[in-house]
């Protein structure tokens, strides 16, 4: 007879609001450096942020559909909309609570004040104004609303002033407008000492009377408008996807559904009432916040020169065989001839591995043909392409030194796609041919294939990654890179390319696992392999998320047969461990620290050199799965095989940043009893290893 459990999954959404609860946790501890707990605040707001963009939208879209389809959970659109508001409210309240009553009696003793327009001195009161007039008047534009002017577009994630006033008709009833916070100005205004800072929106609340001339200013109250940021492409009736793509963006920025309105505790009935009804909203979409709105413009704040008061930066290392004896850069063809290299961001640079391999094979005279996909990459600030937009200017470099470069670049990727469509262009005018992948599929593999001409032939050199060609975030992130020679996977690739810029039909791959053709099958066979082991079997899996009900049920079924499944998953795990009967023999932590972890690390098998190791990616989500270009390579060199295994273990070992899934499917800060942080371990081993003196895990 099956075992069963109620409910068999984890809800997808609570689950992420359960990652953003471990997140808040970074901001809550105490023993965290002071600025580094506001960015944590930063962090979770932006999160909160796109989880109403995304998450909530596609809830709110599915409710107004009437869907009546429930989750993997069995709750309806209404029931996870219901459930989500009360997880938020408590959020917020937390959040709040921690800025009012700690973080920022805190930062004011040690100097750093956030003060308001009226409790300053004259002279700093005369500085202020000049700063309004000069650079803050000139760009707001007032509002009225009347039955002459209609209620306004409040633009995604903008701080406005809803505004009083009396005076401007005959009876001197109150009148209501709206004013903008620009967005192109800092949002904390500093005084001349740079220790105390005003807030942008209590500066232009303090000069009303220089908008509305005549009338009285009779209060105003600040609001926050949330959108959703779907977009919804018909690839099928398009054309030209660029084009579709950018009349799309037009359209999200003037016409998206509102989800969210954020408004200060205490803002009177009535102009809450003319909000919610410019904006077609219900009071189930109001939020009312304690402290500041917008509170993921904090980074400001986090970038005030304390190092005193943040984390010791850490310089990434040169992986050893990247690097001569004497630090210059080796070179890359005849490196990877002798064996295959792994490199892991942040703990090894991306500059001198990844970044450095590129721009050789642009400079190199041998090289014919360089193919690459681009999913995310840093902003293009500057038309002159510099400093972190380097992989560009390398594709470019290629291009205008004649080799045949071919790039993907993934316009749909979400938030992204407007800096995509700038690189496109960009790539296109200086010869780049630029090609937007397969149609009804993001590709979001991180593949790039170098084709060289040598003395004996052809030879195509590889990078596939689990993060995007970003130098800026592989700052940030924990991700792994493989850089090879291995003839197999290069033509693996080359058959990959030709199906995301071709009519070629997808062939069968000897090495690489790619979705939406071979990834689930191939992976799920694994599984099965593994279950079949019984108490003999292993699976290690560090991932993003665990979302995908197939690949749930076959964990389970693995479980039940005896086999040891072990999860390190940062986000969302629709997944239930430790359950009797069902999931007792599955484990599953998340690490939630310093650096994003972002890696995605598949092992079948005890650890050891006969274990299957893979990276790339994919996570296992039915997007991943189904409607992504994924790629997933194996790890087939014994060392590259113990080094992923020391990562895991690392991890594994955490019980500083580490917490456990409970059977209820709750999560628990692991004890911290020896307080081994796995990233301060990982910085370690990579500079020990860069000296020759970092040991790799000895297998039996």
């Amino acid at each position: 007879m099956e075992i069963t459990i109620e409910p068999r999954y984890l809800n997808r959404e609570l689950s992420l609001l359960d990652f953003q609860e471990r997140v808040l946790g970074l901001a809550e501890s105490d023993t965290r450096p002071l600025l580094e707990r506001i960015k944590f605040i930063a962090i979770v707001s932006g999160n909160l942020d796109e989880f109403f963009q995304v998450r909530i939208a596609g809830l709110v879209e599915q409710q107004l559909a009437n869907v009546t389809k429930t989750s993997a959970d069995g709750l309806t659109p209404r029931q996870q909309l219901v459930a989500a508001r009360e997880r938020v409210l408590d959020l917020n309240a937390r959040v709040d609570a921690l800025c009012t009553k700690e973080l920022l009696p805190e930062l004011d003793g040690e100097g750093i004040r956030l003060v308001e327009y009226t409790s300053v001195d004259p002279a700093d009161r005369e500085y202020l104004d000049d700063v309004f007039e000069r650079e803050v008047f000139p760009v707001l534009t007032p509002l009225a609303v009347d039955p002459a002017h209609p209620f306004p577009f409040i633009s995604d994630l903008s701080l406005n002033l809803a505004v009083l006033l009396r005076g401007g008709d005959d009876n001197g009833g109150l009148q209501f407008a709206r004013v903008k916070i620009p967005q192109n100005v800092p949002r904390f205004v500093p005084l001349p000492d740079g220790s105390r800072w005003v807030p942008l929106e209590q500066l232009v609340g303090w000069h009303l009377d220089r908008l509305f001339g005549g009338q009285d200013v009779v209060d105003y109250y600040e609001f926050r408008v949330t959108r959703s940021a779907d977009l919804a492409v018909e690839e099928v009736e398009a054309d030209d996807l660029l084009e579709a793509m950018e009349s799309v963006l037009r359209y999200r920025q003037r016409a998206a559904q509102a989800v969210r309105l954020e408004v200060r505790s205490g803002i009177p009935q009535n102009v809450l009432h003319v909000l919610l009804s410019g904006l077609e909203l219900d009071e189930s979409a109001v939020y009312p916040r304690e402290t500041a709105l917008g509170l993921a413009e904090m980074w400001q704040l986090y970038g005030i020169d304390r190092p005193d008061l943040k984390d010791e930066p850490f310089t990434p290392t040169t992986q050893p065989r990247l690097a001569d004896t004497t630090g210059r850069q080796v070179d890359f063809f005849r490196e990877l001839q002798q064996g295959d290299i792994l490199v892991h961001h942040p703990y090894e640079s991306f500059a001198t591995s990844t970044g450095a391999f590129l721009a050789q094979a642009a400079a190199d005279p041998h090289v014919l043909a360089i193919k690459q996909t681009l999913y995310r990459t840093s902003v293009p600030d500057d038309p002159a392409i510099g400093g972190e937009e380097a992989i560009v200017r390398t594709l470019i470099d290629a291009a205008e030194a004649g080799k045949q470069v071919v790039v993907l670049v993934e316009l749909k990727a979400r938030f992204d796609e407007a800096a995509n469509i700038r690189w496109a262009k960009m790539l296109e005018a200086a010869g780049v041919h630029v090609v937007y992948g397969v149609r009804d599929l993001k590709t979001h593999c991180k593949t790039l294939l170098v084709v060289r001409k040598e003395a004996h032939g052809i030879v195509r050199y590889a990078h596939i990654g689990t993060g995007n060609y970003n130098p800026k975030t592989a700052r940030l992130y924990e991700d792994l890179g493989l850089l090879t020679a291995d003839p197999d996977i290069g033509a693996d690739l080359s058959e990959l390319f030709n199906h995301l810029t071709g009519y070629a039909m997808p062939s069968r791959y000897e090495k690489l696992l790619v979705a939406p053709t071979t990834l689930r099958s191939q992976l799920l066979e694994h599984i099965r392999d593994q279950a079949a082991l019984g108490h003999d079997g292993q699976i290690l899996f560090k991932h993003n998320h665990l979302v995908d009900t197939e690949v749930i049920d076959e964990l389970y079924a693995a479980s039940q047969a005896g086999c040891r499944v072990d999860l390190i998953i940062r986000g969302i795990c629709c997944l239930r461990a430790g359950v009797p009967g069902i999931s007792e023999n599955i484990t599953a932590r998340s690490l939630v620290g310093r650096y994003l972890e972002h890696s995605r690390i598949y092992r079948f098998g005890q650890p050891g050199a006969e274990a299957t190791y893979l990276i790339g990616s994919a996570d296992l989500m039915p997007r991943n799965l189904n409607r992504r270009v994924e790629a997933i390579v194996p790890v087939d060199d014994p060392r590259l095989k113990a080094r992923l295994e020391q990562i895991l273990q690392v991890e594994m070992s955490d019980d500083a940043l580490a917490w456990a899934m409970n059977a209820d499917g709750t999560w628990t800060k692991v004890p911290n009893l020896e307080n081994r942080d796995a990233q301060l371990m990982l910085e370690q081993l990579s500079v020990e290893r860069a000296k020759g003196e970092a040991p790799l895990l000895q297998h039996p």
